[in-house]
């Protein structure tokens, strides 16, 4: 942490030295031409009063770094001087008189009384600063210097660049200090007995964490109670086939059972060995689904015909129970894992089935729009009391253990179709009412929703 605060203390340091640096830079470039102008201007107003006393001797005694040019109101050059030399210069570009008309400082000074330019001479090869202005006699006196170019500017404030680098070192020495002094009380927090009152300004931070602690161990208290109800309950249901088929095996190890009890006895041992290798099953299943390790990838799938599957599987339990099971509705194709969606459908209508009463019904409803799939499975069963909707879809969960006693079934059924619909972006909803039966509806998001 400490790292990352003094990058970013010194990251902002830099930024505002950089950006002073090249605010400075630029109020120095634009100065020097300000001050070159205003210099050119006074210049040219001593020029002026030198050439009406002295005439162009007054020129010849100064030791110009510019240039300077006497024009008469027809464009005619009444003195020209560059540096030190005293013959004439024209510029290559200009003609020798009406040229120097074309110019605009000179033409805003015959018409305006001054005029200014900047633009490169091909004299000096370099830009220049041009000031002209009309003497009292009607001619225009021209003034020009080479402008300092950026290397020049930048060699001017180099001091300054120097004095920013030292206050970056200075500023980076203070970011670290800043950094160790900001970070030294977050380390010295005690989470077990944080200490508000010594760092005030940390208690929004210091609560949060206190919340959070409170929270996991919550969580933690609330998963370490579901862990010991499963593995109760896993003991329980394991253990009453394992004695049951110990005890019936022993009997018949034992001889003591009669040669005409013996069908039936291995009967009993196999139906219990099945209970057995279906709740072990679902068990493996709802591990899987909690590591969100299924196996198969997603296909698609025509959930009316994977449903016509499994009520035909069923038919058969449904006409020992008295019941009768449908199927209804249009072909929908969801995206899935077909094994763990015709367990789900499996689960809801066998639990309809086992549920029910004689004479009973089992409507499985498929029905599908632009938006969402649902299939619905509706009995006219028992029926579930509203305190206890909210639970059925826990694991070993039963509304009454004593009349389920007798259902058969490991519990984890509603549990499975919980996971895996969950794993297929799907919601589950629950209708259901005391004596008139019970209504699971999987509301599937559209295929191309679920893809994404």
């Amino acid at each position: 942490m400490i790292k990352t605060i003094f990058r970013n203390i010194l990251l902002v340091g830099i930024s505002v030295l950089i950006i002073c640096g090249l605010l400075f830079f630029a109020l120095q470039f634009t100065g020097s031409r300000t001050d070159m102008r205003n210099a050119l201007q006074r210049e040219a107003a001593y020029a002026e009063q030198g050439l009406m006393m002295n005439g162009t001797d007054y020129f010849d005694n100064l030791k110009l770094d510019g240039r300077v040019t006497w024009i008469d109101a027809s464009g005619e050059i009444l003195y020209d001087h560059f540096g030190q030399s005293d013959s004439v210069q024209e510029e290559p570009d200009l003609p020798e008189s009406a040229g120097q008309l074309e110019c605009p400082e000179v033409q805003n000074a015959f018409k305006d009384g001054t005029g200014s330019a900047i633009r490169n001479s091909d004299l000096i090869n370099r830009t220049a600063m041009y000031y002209a202005m009309r003497c009292n006699d009607g001619t225009v006196l021209r003034l020009s210097r080479p402008l300092p170019s950026v290397m020049d500017v930048f060699m001017n404030v180099s001091p300054v660049l120097w004095v920013l680098v030292i206050v970056l070192i200075i500023s980076a020495v203070l970011a670290f200090r800043a950094a160790r002094k900001i970070v030294r009380p977050i380390n010295e927090i005690d989470l077990d007995h944080p200490d508000m009152a010594s760092y005030p300004e940390l208690k929004p931070l210091i609560e949060k964490i206190q919340e959070q602690k409170m929270t996991i161990q919550e969580e933690t208290m609330q998963r370490e109670q579901m862990r010991r109800e499963f593995t109760a309950n896993v003991s329980h249901e394991l253990k009453t086939p394992i004695t049951s088929i110990s005890g019936l095996s022993q009997l018949m190890a034992q001889g003591i059972v009669p040669q005409e009890k013996m069908k039936e006895f291995s009967e009993d041992i196999y139906q219990e060995s099945v209970r057995m290798i279906s709740l072990i099953d679902d068990i493996i299943a709802l591990s899987k689904l909690d590591e969100e390790a299924v196996g198969p990838t997603q296909e698609d799938i025509d959930l009316y015909q994977l449903s016509e599957d499994v009520v035909s599987s069923l038919e058969q339990k449904a006409k020992e129970k008295e019941v009768t099971i449908q199927l209804s509705g249009d072909h929908a194709h969801v995206s899935g894992i077909s094994q763990l969606l015709s367990e789900m459908i499996t689960n809801l209508c066998d639990n309809a089935i086992k549920y029910n009463q004689p004479g009973g019904r089992v409507d499985v409803t498929i029905s599908s729009s632009e938006e969402e799939t649902k299939l619905s499975v509706a009995d006219t069963g028992i029926g579930i009391p509203q305190e206890y909707q909210g639970r059925v879809f826990e694991r070993f969960f039963r509304v009454d253990k004593n009349s389920s006693s007798g259902v058969g079934g490991t519990g984890l059924g509603l549990s499975i179709v919980k996971h895996g619909a969950k794993f297929h972006n799907a919601n589950v909803e629950l209708e259901s009412e005391p004596g008139e039966g019970t209504t699971i509806t999987l509301v599937f998001p559209a295929k191309e929703k679920t893809q994404e």
